[in-house]
């Protein structure tokens, strides 16, 4: 596994990303160190305290686009993704099988029970899945379910057309397994997991209790509490004050006073993320190709991994991290950057510098960026882009929205927006190539049509044989690099601190799936 590592600041621009003084208003207060935190458990309940950075007012496992019921180990799905050898691995499905990519047999592991001790029978999971694909129309487009047939614990599935991928796309949370007889899924959903809901409330906490019957083996704790907070700096307060044992990515400013502090564990790993910069394809200055290749010279990619990430990341070219079978080489990629090489795509584009303000036909060049705060990072990538632009007189209104996903989808008033992006979670990239740049494609926010590139995916998710996969997957992603249809950033370490003298057995994966499992304990 790849460890990314630290490097100094060069800029002070990271001290506007948010106050100290921010309250972490998920937890209770606290006086006692996290050393001391980490020697007691309040009347001998075994509990671990995880502190995320995105919050959600929905459990639904097969809408909720946060993840949260898998994360927090409440739901399961059929597959799961082996992170070490990026395949797909069995979980609640023991084996699966197709001849011809179209008809899929899938054998379920005996003796898994739910939550609320009933049966994990082919009927639920038939039922669970018929669930999600009318819940979720984006699992309807990847899935391509005809039918589903259940026979004791085998599943019988027909796609709509061969799709060699099927099993991999079982990997997607928004698949999980759970009881639909249950009448509160919202608030209260029933899985497999190893621990079962005790109680939630929206935006702020989940309360989990072990689950006593789980089918891999009960949890060593008594409970989970699984807390939400958007504001980094108030991540890392909360665990260098002890309210909390693990924090999911704290501020990155932090870290070194976190691992200052005697106990507390910090752990950096390469994930399969990448912020890039999404173009609204359906803007009129944004159809330009080279107004986007000026956009992606503006990028100071080195920069601002050193600067806003402390070196805990890499730039990126492409969407996929290199070290990927499938990530292209990129050869023959320019590596012409700056603001002259940006002024020169503009040119080309019509515009010149008039008094400072870049213009086409009298008429400035007004973008509008969109960026969100729950990623920390993202409004000061969207800063420092802004600050680049008006360098070359284009004018960057930056604008916070709270549900990106959301607001992409349902609003066309901007022009270019900060999004971090899973680009290969089920170890494949024909997820993020399908979702991001088919027609149909769920994250497809940037309102990409283009016949060329769909045909490359069309291709791509008619074929079986690995490498020919990888060889249409780097045409797809040269090609969406040649005409700019995305600008790439870097790919983010997934950084995660804890009380090193309290919890055990914690692991940070590269997935960013698999969280609270029944291997976590506390010492």
């Amino acid at each position: 596994m790849t460890l990314f590592t630290k490097k100094k600041p060069l800029l002070a621009l990271i001290s506007l990303a948010l106050s100290a003084a921010v309250l972490l208003t998920a937890c209770g207060a606290s006086t006692s160190s996290p050393a001391e935190q980490g020697d007691t458990n309040t009347q001998g309940n075994k509990n671990v305290h995880f502190l995320y950075n995105f919050s959600t007012s929905s459990l639904d496992p097969h809408v909720d686009s946060s993840y949260v019921p898998l994360r927090a180990g409440i739901t399961e799905t059929l597959l799961r993704l082996d992170e070490d050898n990026l395949t797909v691995a069995p979980w609640l499905a023991e084996s699966w099988e197709s001849k011809d990519g179209q008809h899929w047999t899938i054998n379920l592991r005996d003796n898994v029970t739910f939550q609320n001790g009933k049966p994990m029978t082919g009927e639920a999971v038939k039922a669970s899945l018929e669930r999600a694909l009318k819940e979720n129309v984006a699992i309807q487009n990847t899935l391509k379910v005809d039918t589903i047939k259940a026979e004791g614990n085998k599943l019988e599935i027909t796609t709509t057309e061969p799709f060699p991928e099927f099993a991999s796309e079982l990997v997607n949370p928004n698949t999980a397994i759970i009881d639909v007889s249950e009448p509160d899924i919202v608030n209260k959903p029933v899985g497999t997991g190893p621990f079962k809901l005790t109680s939630f409330t929206a935006g702020s906490k989940l309360e989990l209790s072990r689950y006593d019957g789980y089918w891999d083996g009960a949890s060593p704790l008594d409970s989970v509490t699984f807390s939400f907070n958007e504001d980094a700096n108030a991540r890392s307060l909360a665990l260098k004050s002890g309210q909390v044992d693990v924090v999911y990515r704290p501020e990155v400013e932090s870290l070194e006073s976190l691992k200052a502090i005697d106990g507390l564990k910090v752990e950096s790993t390469s994930t399969f993320r990448v912020h890039q910069l999404t173009m609204n394809m359906q803007r009129e200055s944004i159809k330009d190709v080279n107004v986007r290749r000026a956009l992606d010279a503006l990028i100071d990619r080195k920069g601002i991994v050193d600067t806003i990430l402390l070196g805990y990341g890499e730039p990126a070219i492409g969407p996929f991290l290199p070290s990927l079978p499938f990530a292209p080489k990129y050869t023959h990629a320019t590596t012409e950057t700056g603001s002259d090489v940006a002024v020169k795509y503009l040119g080309e584009a019509g515009y010149t510098q008039q008094n400072g303000v870049m213009t086409k036909d009298g008429k400035p060049l007004k973008l509008t960026l969109l960026t969100y705060s729950s990623r920390a990072d993202l409004p000061l990538i969207a800063q420092v882009f802004q600050s680049d632009a008006k360098k070359i007189g284009i004018d960057v209104q930056i604008r916070q929205i709270d549900a990106p996903e959301e607001y992409m989808a349902s609003n066309r008033d901007w022009d270019i927006a900060t999004y971090s992006n899973l680009t290969a979670p089920r170890g494949d990239a024909g997820y993020y190539l399908n979702a991001t740049y088919h027609p149909k494609g769920a994250l497809n926010f940037s309102g990409s049509e283009d016949p060329a590139l769909t045909k490359i995916i069309d291709e791509l998710n008619l074929t079986v044989e690995p490498q020919k996969r990888a060889e249409l997957a780097e045409k797809a992603a040269n090609y969406v690099h040649d005409n700019v249809l995305n600008s790439f950033v870097l790919h983010p370490a997934t950084i995660v601190a804890y009380n090193g003298k309290k919890v055990k057995n914690w692991v940070t994966t590269r997935s960013e799936y698999y969280m609270i499992t029944n291997k976590l304990d506390v010492m």
